[in-house]
C-alpha cells in the first residue's frame, strides 16, 4: 500500500494500527460513541431538511392567545395576596 510517497506493507499497517490502540485504547470506546451519536444527528438533519423540502406549504399555526385585562389580573392577584 503505497501512502503518498510512503510504501507500507502490511506488518507495519499492524505496528502503526497495534501502537495507536496502545496509545489511544482507554479513549477508543468513548471516542466510537461519539462519532457514532454525531453520525447519527447529522442523518437526523438531513431527513429534516428533506422532510422539509418535501413539503408542499408550511402549516400555519392558530393563535389561541388571548387578550386578559390588567385589571383583572391585578384583582385576581390582590384576591390572592389577601386570602
Amino acid at each position: 500500500m503505497e501512502l503518498a510517497f510512503i510504501n507500507l506493507g502490511t506488518w507495519e499497517i499492524v505496528g502503526i494500527v497495534a501502537v495507536g490502540i496502545l496509545l489511544f485504547g482507554s479513549r477508543l470506546p468513548s471516542i466510537a460513541r461519539s462519532l457514532g451519536k454525531s453520525v447519527t444527528e447529522f442523518k437526523k438533519g438531513v431527513k429534516d431538511i428533506q422532510h422539509d423540502m418535501d413539503e408542499p406549504e408550511p402549516k400555519k399555526l392558530e393563535s389561541k392567545s388571548r387578550e386578559v385585562d390588567a385589571e383583572k389580573v391585578e384583582k385576581s392577584e390582590a384576591e390572592k395576596v389577601s386570602s
